[in-house]
């Protein structure tokens, strides 16, 4: 995923309110450390399913209110593929924890 832009155009774009790979990882990061806290009070195998909910539900929300996306089984496939290769790709991270 490397950007191709300058860096005041990526900075530009920043402003605007895109994330350029960066600023992906960090928003992402910050998802990850809700989770993280929140787990200290509730089981993990309970709380990824209430952050997938979310996820849905807001990625519901943008597809309907925002990008007004009128075919929803197309961007269902489309989400249902972006989530598959992200698992699988995580899945296959070996500096992701095991259960020793």
């Amino acid at each position: 995923m490397e950007d191709k832009r300058s860096r005041n155009e990526r900075r530009l774009a920043r402003k605007a309110g895109e994330l350029d790979n960066n600023a992906f990882l960090k928003v992402a990061d910050k998802f990850i450390d809700v989770a993280n806290n929140e787990n200290k009070t509730v089981k993990a195998d309970e709380l990824h399913m209430a952050f997938l909910f979310a996820a849905a539900r807001y990625n519901a929300y943008v597809a309907n209110a925002i990008m007004k996306v009128d075919n929803h089984e197309e961007f269902v496939k489309y989400m249902v593929e972006q989530y598959t290769e992200m698992l699988r790709q995580h899945l296959a991270d070996d500096q992701i924890s095991r259960p020793t």
